[in-house]
């Protein structure tokens, strides 16, 4: 992984409180979007992650205990070292940050076995792997009066404080081109089968989910989910890279 990025959409800085007086406070030269760098994409990672397990019940027993024994092999990822936490929730919902914490919900353990779970994480392992959020986080600074606010002394600081309630939001409801969510699922696709899973488990998971999100239970099912570009489409491409996979292996 050999650059780490926030998982943010095109609504990053929708629905945020903007303090004016820590935005004033901001002293330095304002830099544009362009200039932002890897380290600090990862400080904000490490922040709006750190808020987020504030906001969540985290999970210390059966489910923390299953997904451990599921990653025990999966310490680090291109030198990035993975970090792990179940929130329990009924939502349905995961997902990965550019400073190697994965996080899943209860609700999704739930209802995945263990290799279409694999292979959800995978996919969102996948989108800090291919790096998707980078562009994305530059347009919405360079949309907005973000940039304004960066200085070069302490800009880290000031990013947080007047964007880390939207940031944190935009973490856990990320979305992507359906160009972003095949390669995803491309990846989820093989690291499944890496560990030793069904090669259908990733088609699997995509048929839950799409299921669950058109049933009685749609409200459990996060808009990364839900919302994601012709999921019927991305289950028979996926069951599509299975069959094929299982034939290249008989």
């Amino acid at each position: 992984m050999a650059a780490a990025w926030l998982f943010t959409g095109c609504g990053l800085l929708a629905g945020i409180n903007w303090d004016q007086e820590r935005i004033a406070s901001a002293t330095g030269k304002a830099v544009t979007a362009m200039s932002i760098t890897d380290e600090q994409i990862a400080e904000l990672c490490r922040q709006s992650v750190a808020q987020l397990d504030q906001q969540n019940t985290i999970d210390n027993g059966a489910y923390l205990a299953r997904l451990r024994k599921l990653m025990a092999s999966v310490g680090q990822l291109n030198g990035l070292k993975l970090n792990y936490k179940v929130y329990r929730t009924d939502q349905v919902n995961a997902f990965a940050s550019g400073d190697g914490s994965v996080r899943v919900y209860s609700g999704l353990m739930d209802l995945m076995d263990d290799g279409e779970l694999m292979a959800v994480i995978g996919h969102e392992i996948g989108h800090v792997v291919h790096q998707d959020t980078k562009n994305a986080m530059k347009k919405a600074y360079m949309a907005s009066a973000a940039s304004d606010i960066v200085g070069a002394a302490g800009a880290v600081g000031a990013v947080a404080q007047g964007l880390g309630g939207g940031i944190a939001e935009a973490l856990v409801n990320a979305q992507f081109s359906q160009k972003q969510e095949l390669a995803a699922d491309e990846f989820g696709f093989e690291f499944s089968v890496a560990m030793g899973y069904s090669p259908y488990s990733m088609a699997n998971s995509l048929e839950k989910l799409k299921t669950l999100s058109e049933g009685t239970q749609a409200s459990k099912v996060s808009q990364m989910f839900s919302s994601h570009p012709d999921n019927v489409k991305r289950a028979e491409r996926a069951r599509a890279m299975a069959d094929q996979y299982t034939k290249n292996n008989k």
